[in-house]
């Protein structure tokens, strides 16, 4: 049964290989690999897909910015937050904005797994943890 499991993850890492195009995801190769898979249906297919989703969406929230706030955010801070990430991470990096009110005031930026916290319920959380 390992052996099986090994086997799917590689088979989806190789698939996910052929959809990185000069260091990013290519849509049309992750097409092309779906339609691969559809006709020519690898041994646990499902497991095989749900493996290769998981890696392509990974990388996808690698390239995302997610930047929640309290309140109004200019469109300058959105260009300030996104060229900092894309320099610190060294890749392209596209901004996304989600208000948040629970925040009461400042910025929550998400990249992939990576949280960067300036909020005052960030603040507040980190002073009750110290108490």
């Amino acid at each position: 049964m390992a052996s099986g499991k090994k086997q799917i993850q590689l088979l989806a890492r190789q698939f996910f290989k052929l959809s990185i195009v000069d260091g990013a995801l290519s849509t049309d190769r992750v097409a092309g690999v779906l339609e691969y898979i559809e006709k020519h249906r690898p041994a646990n297919t499902l497991a095989v897909l749900k493996a290769y989703q998981r890696l392509v969406a990974t990388e996808f929230a690698r390239g995302q910015a997610v930047v929640e706030h309290a309140g109004s955010v200019s469109d300058a801070t959105i260009a300030a937050i996104t060229a900092a990430m894309a320099k610190k991470y060294s890749r392209k990096i596209t901004a996304t904005t989600q208000p948040n009110a629970t925040l009461l005031a400042g910025l929550r930026v998400r990249v992939g797994d990576d949280t960067y916290e300036s909020s005052v319920a960030g603040q507040l959380a980190a002073l009750a943890a110290a108490v």
